[in-house]
């Protein structure tokens, strides 16, 4: 008799977990995974993105420093006062037109990376807010 009750119950039970919204362990295994390769995939695209602004950034150095060390040659080389403006007023409007590159630059460096964060909180909240159940 104590056996029969002891199936019963094992029945009610699992036609109540069969009836509830609640995930079994393979589709918790499968959330988990998702939500970790979620995770892995953002963070390889955040990293390619530092990885190339980080080179192009290095690469404005070294441009930078060969307009001055251009610069500081022709400075050397002038021989009278107009020849050292032209070379001062070249290096000038040099230097603004890579101020004006590195502002795109920096504000398309931004955007990258605001659209990569607002994606890995998206995948995060939507994860988050499909767990719960209504």
């Amino acid at each position: 008799m104590a056996e029969k009750d002891s199936q019963t119950e094992r029945t009610k039970k699992s036609s109540l977990l069969e009836k509830s919204s609640l995930p079994v362990p393979s589709e918790f295994a499968a959330m988990g995974k998702r939500r970790i390769e979620d995770f892995v995939n953002a963070q390889t695209d955040l990293l390619e993105k530092l990885q190339a602004s980080n080179r192009q950034w290095f690469d404005r150095m070294q441009s930078e420093a060969n307009l001055a060390s251009e610069f500081a040659s022709k400075l050397t080389a002038a021989r009278s006062i107009p020849d050292a403006m032209t070379a001062c007023q070249e290096w000038a409007n040099r230097r603004f037109e890579m101020m004006a590159e590195d502002r795109e630059h920096m504000l398309s460096d931004c955007q990258k990376f605001t659209e990569t964060g607002a994606h890995l909180l998206w995948n995060g909240w939507q994860s988050k807010s499909s767990g719960v159940s209504t």
